[in-house]
């Protein structure tokens, strides 16, 4: 199409067509120094409409979702909109998915024993997902999320392959009471207790629990250190130990568990006299055994050494004066 521009320069052209309610086409020019012509082609979006068989109550709690979704058209929610949200799927309707206080500690163990076994990766992942899903109190939410934003670094691969090569090693260890201590490794093992992989060593420093365990230096020597709270690993020269310093201690079970006792890896002997069962085993941590003890209460008694009877001793001194009992000195 051609057009005059002297034509455009002494009239205002306006034109609308209408054909078939589907296109229109409108040019509006104005003369200036030059003819101009826009044309503006627009074609209305075809929309599919469905009718929907609902019960009563059903629109008002649609349109209760579209407000909580916050899908509106204009100033009312949109049932429209919440149906194109779903269709979409970029909403979630219905019972949102959480965790319960069984599923949150189990998540809680399992990121545990990854982060113990190095896979730090994926203890985040996991991680992520109870603090996503597990409608978490304030504080343990807060802890959670300093945990994903301060990740550990995962030093059970590089000691494992220390340890298989004996190759000594120093470390840098911070532990519950934020207390920086400063270890020289000789020998290291991996072992479970209560749920968690640990990491026991035989170290040359002795200082920081000679107070705590004055009358078993035969074991002043061994650590048990969490794998979370390791800060640094280097190795060093020296030679590697064989094994965990260690005492023999004599165990006696009575009642129902003499036929429960399972038997543990440290047990060196273990017999069964009458209505006991007497067990002697290897100890290379004080704590662990006590904690396995208590769980026990008149069913087992330790017999010997009388360091370690002494130990129990006290934990019962203790125990009856926090209960007000009367007690002998």
């Amino acid at each position: 199409m051609r057009y005059n521009s002297g034509f455009f320069d002494r009239f205002l052209l306006s034109i609308q067509f209408i054909e078939t309610g589907l296109y229109t086409l409108t040019i509006k020019s104005i003369a200036y120094q030059k003819a101009k012509c826009k044309y503006i082609l627009a074609m209305p979006r075809k929309k599919d409409t469905i009718t929907l068989s609902i019960p009563p109550g059903t629109k008002e709690q649609l349109e209760a979702i579209a407000r909580r979704l916050n899908i509106f058209w204009g100033q009312a929610p949109s049932i429209s909109g919440l149906l194109v949200a779903i269709a979409q799927a970029t909403v979630e309707v219905g019972k949102p998915f959480t965790l319960d206080s069984n599923q949150v500690k189990a998540l809680q163990q399992a990121i545990k024993a990854l982060n113990d076994a190095g896979q730090i990766g994926e203890a985040q992942t996991v991680l992520a997902l109870l603090i996503e899903r597990g409608n978490l109190e304030p504080p343990l939410r807060q802890s959670l999320v300093k945990q994903l934003s301060q990740p550990a670094k995962g030093w059970r691969p590089e000691i494992e392959d220390l340890m298989q090569r004996q190759q000594p090693f120093y470390l840098l260890y911070r532990n519950s009471q934020s207390n920086e201590l400063e270890y020289t490794v000789r020998h290291a093992e991996v072992r479970f207790f209560e749920k968690r992989f640990y990491l026991l060593i035989w170290c040359e420093e002795t200082q920081d629990v000679e107070n705590d365990i004055p009358d078993l230096p035969e074991l002043w020597h061994n650590r048990c250190l969490s794998f979370d709270r390791i800060q640094s690993v280097l190795p060093i020269s020296g030679d590697w130990r064989g094994q965990l310093d260690a005492i023999k201690v004599y165990l006696q079970f009575r009642g129902w568990m003499v036929k429960a006792y399972q038997l543990k890896d440290d047990d060196l002997e273990d017999k069964v006299i009458g209505d006991v069962r007497q067990v002697v085993r290897r100890v290379v941590n004080p704590f662990w055994l006590i904690r396995e003890v208590s769980r026990y209460w008149e069913d087992c008694t330790i017999l010997a050494p009388e360091a370690m009877r002494d130990r129990i001793k006290q934990k019962l001194i203790d125990l009856c004066r926090q209960y007000d009992l009367e007690i002998r000195d």
